[in-house]
């Protein structure tokens, strides 16, 4: 009998009509999928193989906009999903209003797995098992029609002690990478370890998913220079590496994000499962996304009702040449471009999501400029080497890193956000950083755009930041610090920035998501972080709101940077 290896997640719920969405699965073996709604909704897919495992994205037509239908999976007419004495609440799909009067938004990044149940967790309670907790426990509780996970979903190089001993079983753990992962069997381990925690398991299937790669799904670091790769391209494990790791997201993340229609259109998904095994076509892909970025699109668009979210690619395509370092390739920097102007006056938010926060405490920024501004040169072929050293160990790699980048980003927000049509709101969302902070920026008066810009930073959703890291991005926004900074741009001559910004929330430290809620024109932040309420046999992990605020009042011009 075909089991149920991994989900079901839902990923994408269609705002526009309502009336479709999409159920991913992995099964045991070959077989039909088949998703049941009480509603009478359903849809069928067969399974495509890669790697000798088997997988459907299943699309689900005939929904209801406004309402919440249970749903059951089947393979080859046997129920899989629920599972049997499930604790849980049945997994629903629940369709927005058309058209919907709002969308309300979560978003987080940095998850290590939990530790089993059995185990003390060093580093505290998940926030996504916390989430599931209160959503289970409280059905009338309200939910998030979109959970955004903005990287490092999978860490393919800190494994747990688990995975470890399973990788041990099949090679040498002495020879490099040791105990990081090294194929594509060894990434699906990953993802079980990730989304088979009974709690992450139950609200992916019942809470629509969007997601995005940042380094840790490949390797810390990934992309950060030119040298850094070719010393990656020398080693005998790093091209089975990046292809495992672009054919597993490929598989288990990107191809959720995408709409039936672009899904219909994909000539990669149609040559997948066309055949009876896709793997060297999905190989030849990653090859292809490997040798020439510019080919492949990460990034992709949704669009909740008068909410757009444009989830773009900081790792992939990245332009390393020391003397034309560019986060985006132009391509990419073209599209999104051409998606934050495409019908103007059509939204009323815009948010651009990006692993990597563009604005960071302005002395981390201005040491991300100077250490660009020494590896391209500016000071000596000396420096470059100190620089490029730095910039390694420090992970000094963010929009500030790439500093024309970050440039052209402020003038698209700036040109988005002003005139008749600009929404009210244009916020970037972003994680990496172990911590959550709301930062906003401030244009010379001619420039300065009529909507509301924020920076939100939420990380980790569960993972450990050392306190002496705390303590430097602490004083990062500091008078000091910005002092610090600032003789530091003025060493590797770097140019002052269009925009200056200030911190007008944070810094948050502990594992947290942040929400966001848009009616209308109007929206709402609130920060919950994961924590352990009660003592003894009474306590439990519980989320708690640290801060909530209205994004849409008019802004205090004292918290603006210098």
């Amino acid at each position: 009998m075909t089991g149920l290896r991994l989900g079901p997640l839902l990923r994408y719920v269609d705002w526009e009509s309502g009336r479709s969405a999409t159920v991913w699965v992995e099964a045991d073996r070959p077989c039909t999928a088949e998703v049941r709604c009480a509603d009478g909704a359903m849809g069928t897919s067969h399974t495509f193989q890669i790697e000798g495992h088997h997988y459907a994205l299943v699309p689900v037509t005939g929904l209801t906009p406004g309402t919440a239908t249970e749903y059951e999976v089947l393979l080859d007419g046997h129920r899989v999903w629920p599972l049997e004495d499930s604790p849980f609440p049945a997994s629903t799909i629940r369709m927005p209003d058309v058209p919907s009067p709002g969308v309300t938004v979560s978003f987080g990044s940095c998850r290590w797995s939990s530790a089993p149940a059995d185990e003390h967790d060093p580093i505290g309670p998940d926030a996504l098992d916390t989430l599931a907790a209160k959503l289970a426990a409280e059905p009338d509780a309200v939910r998030p029609d979109v959970l955004l996970l903005l990287g490092d979903q999978v860490y393919a190089d800190e494994t747990s002690k688990a995975t470890k001993e399973w990788i041990a079983t099949r090679r040498d753990l002495s020879e490099p990478p040791g105990a990081e992962v090294t194929d594509y069997e060894e990434y699906t381990r990953l993802y079980d370890e990730s989304w088979l925690d009974p709690e992450v398991r139950w609200l992916l299937s019942t809470v629509p998913s969007c997601m995005i790669f940042d380094d840790h799904d490949v390797i810390d670091d990934w992309n950060t220079s030119a040298s850094w790769l070719a010393e990656m391209r020398a080693t005998p494990w790093w091209q089975k590496r990046l292809l495992s790791a672009l054919m597993s997201y490929w598989v288990y993340q990107h191809l959720g994000n995408l709409s039936p229609a672009a899904l219909e259109s994909d000539e990669l998904y149609a040559a997948v499962r066309a055949s009876d095994d896709g793997t060297d076509r999905l190989r030849r892909f990653a090859e292809e996304a490997d040798a020439d970025p510019d080919r492949v699109r990460w990034s992709y668009r949704r669009d909740f009702g008068r909410t757009r979210l444009l989830m773009v690619d900081t790792r992939a395509g990245r332009v390393l040449d020391e003397q034309q370092r560019s986060m985006l390739d132009q391509g990419e920097a073209r599209w999104l471009r051409d998606q934050a102007l495409a019908g103007q006056g059509s939204y009323d938010h815009l948010l651009i999501g990006a692993s990597l926060p563009w604005l960071l405490p302005p002395l981390v920024h201005d040491a991300e400029s100077w250490n660009a501004a020494l590896c391209r040169g500016e000071r000596g072929e000396r420096w470059a080497r100190i620089g490029e050293d730095l910039r390694r160990r420090a992970d000094l790699e963010h929009w500030a890193a790439f500093p024309d980048s970050f440039e052209r980003l402020a003038a698209l927000i700036a040109e988005v956000g002003s005139g008749e049509d600009a929404p009210a709101t244009v916020c970037v969302l972003s994680g990496d950083v172990h911590h959550a902070y709301v930062a906003e920026p401030e244009w010379p008066d001619a420039a300065r755009p009529d909507s509301r810009v924020l920076q939100l930073t939420c990380s980790p959703v569960h993972n450990s930041i050392p306190r002496s890291i705390q303590l430097g991005f602490t004083f990062g926004w500091s008078r000091v610090g910005r002092r610090l900074g600032h003789a530091l741009a003025r060493h590797g001559r770097v140019r002052r920035s269009a925009v200056n910004w200030g911190r007008t929330g944070g810094p948050w430290f502990g594992n947290q998501l942040m929400t966001l809620t848009l009616r209308g024109r109007s929206a709402t932040l609130r920060l919950d972080q994961a924590r352990v309420v009660g003592a003894g046999s009474d306590s439990r992990a519980r989320l708690v709101t640290a801060d909530e605020r209205e994004l849409t009042a008019s802004r205090d011009p004292s918290h603006s940077g210098g």
